[in-house]
């Protein structure tokens, strides 16, 4: 009999760095020997992190057009599929950045159904510091509702591991502050620090996470209405840009610049970015630049270093915005890169929406 596949899903808000730190744990594994496949999650396909993950060399499915808990069967078929093609030893999965309850719709019904086949990990919550200390401590600032800020809080209080991400970006004090706040807010609930940038204690959370659960034996309470109302209020937009020049440009610049043109626009209407991501590729070079608050700068988190006369661009925003609003910008953003760069371009697809409510394929009850 085959051994159980490990199975890692690591949940956060949008923004939080989930991608990264899936990326950073799929080549440790890796290294190991281990086969590694990965199930991303959006809204609507078209998801930079595939491509991403893809651009990688990992075996990336997608499963989109709905989260996980509400397609339940859409992850376990994604799972099975890369048998067909090896086995894995490690799955990792990435939900949407505004889903919550997933240990009562995604680990416990896993276990029920399929429990000889998978060895959990603990559920870790990656902590995103831009907004999580303005929620966590009640500051000020442009930020989200309290209904969106719910879905933040629940994604703690269900976590079994807490994760605060990019302490390359933090200060001492600012780490020590969202640690108090945390054990004051979340007690009981192990808490790491780490940098999914630069591997900072990566070490000690594949520790933490090569442990199983401990029993979970109770399930917090989630209000669906507040929770769909909070999701409902971030405008979500995917969309594929081609792009063609007579001379050589920078995918790098062209990431950059469309990313902060968006985020000029946005601090204009004073609308809120959960997360701005832009992918720019070029067969096999690929550029990543994403914004995660109103307060974090432009950031070029992955570098191609390469320059094309032909660019593909992936745009995914999440923005606390009208989605009709959300696309004129982007269209307007995207023009006027084109005109910037003396770039010809065609939109090849865009859709923009709000979150449907969620409504959970299975949901355990003790």
């Amino acid at each position: 009999m085959a051994s159980p596949i490990r199975f890692i899903m690591v949940g956060g808000f949008l923004g939080a760095g989930k991608t990264t730190l899936l990326s950073r744990f799929a080549h440790h594994f890796q290294s190991q020997g281990k086969h590694v496949c990965v199930v991303t999650n959006d809204q609507a396909a078209g998801l930079v992190d595939t491509e991403l993950l893809r651009s990688q060399g990992l075996s990336v499915n997608e499963v989109a057009g709905s989260c996980f808990c509400c397609n339940f069967h859409g992850l376990t078929d994604a799972m099975e599929s890369f048998e067909k093609v090896q086995r894995p030893d490690v799955i990792l999965a990435e939900p949407v950045g505004s889903c919550t309850d997933l240990v009562a719709t995604i680990a416990l019904p896993l276990m029920e159904r399929l429990g000889e086949k998978f060895i959990q990990s603990p559920y870790a919550v990656v902590l995103k510091p831009s907004h999580g200390l303005k929620i966590l401590t009640g500051g000020e600032g442009r930020g989200f509702s309290e209904k969106a800020e719910y879905i933040f809080r629940k994604q703690l209080e269900e976590s079994e591991l807490i994760l605060i991400n990019r302490i390359d970006e933090l200060s001492d004090q600012q780490q020590s502050l969202l640690r108090t706040c945390i054990e004051e807010q979340y007690p009981g609930r192990p808490i790491i620090a780490i940098s999914a940038k630069t591997g900072e204690n990566i070490e000690s959370l594949l520790e933490a996470l090569a442990a199983e659960p401990a029993a979970r034996e109770r399930l917090m309470e989630v209000d669906y209405d507040v929770y769909a109302e909070g999701e409902a209020e971030l405008g979500w937009l995917n969309a594929t840009v081609k792009m063609t020049a007579d001379e050589s440009v920078s995918l790098d610049e062209v990431a950059v610049a469309i990313v902060d043109l968006l985020r000029d626009k946005l601090e204009q209407v004073d609308a809120e970015p959960a997360h701005l991501k832009v992918l720019c590729s070029s067969n096999s070079a690929v550029g990543v630049a994403n914004l995660v608050s109103s307060d974090t700068p432009t950031m070029l988190s992955v570098a191609s270093d390469a320059g094309s006369k032909s660019l593909t661009l992936l745009i995914n925003a999440r923005v606390a915005i009208a989605p009709e609003t959300l696309q004129e910008i982007v269209e307007k953003c995207v023009a006027q890169v084109s005109e910037q760069f003396r770039l010809t371009s065609a939109i090849d697809s865009i859709e923009s929406f709000r979150p449907g409510r969620p409504v959970p394929t299975y949901r355990t009850k003790f």
